[in-house]
């Protein structure tokens, strides 16, 4: 099995990062258009029209403010997404770690990227709030 396992940094507040997480409004900025909602069991979808993708999720923890983990299953992919915050010195520490990939193929690749150009994205937007 193969896990992809990231971490960044942000000098936005613990709350702000969470909000951005956890806010479809706010995740529709830089991930993609969804009806989330933090609630344990609930089951939302993830779309992507130009892409031709849906992602369906339902979430698994919620931890304000230090944990959110929910299923994330498109195409190919069947895994898990767990966020873990942290907040130090001023600054928060997010750790992404996505499971169940069979091996580090094409859809892991596409994950890994994807998601550090998309928490790219996700400082932006901490930027502007």
């Amino acid at each position: 099995m193969a896990e992809v396992s990231l971490d960044f940094q942000f000098t936005s507040s613990i709350d702000k990062v969470w909000n951005a997480l956890t806010d479809a409004n706010t995740l529709g900025k830089w991930i993609m258009a969804n009806d989330f909602k933090p609630i344990v069991g609930y089951k939302c979808q993830f779309q992507n029209p130009q892409w031709n993708l849906i992602v369906d999720c339902e979430v698994l923890v919620v931890d304000e403010p230090y944990k959110l983990s929910y299923t994330w299953v498109g195409g190919p992919i069947n895994t898990i997404v767990t966020w873990t915050l942290k907040e130090e010195e001023g600054k928060t520490y997010l750790h992404l770690e996505q499971t169940g990939f069979d091996k580090e193929d094409q859809a892991f690749n596409g994950a890994k990227y994807g998601w550090a150009n998309m928490v790219g994205e996700l400082q932006k937007v901490l930027e502007a709030m």
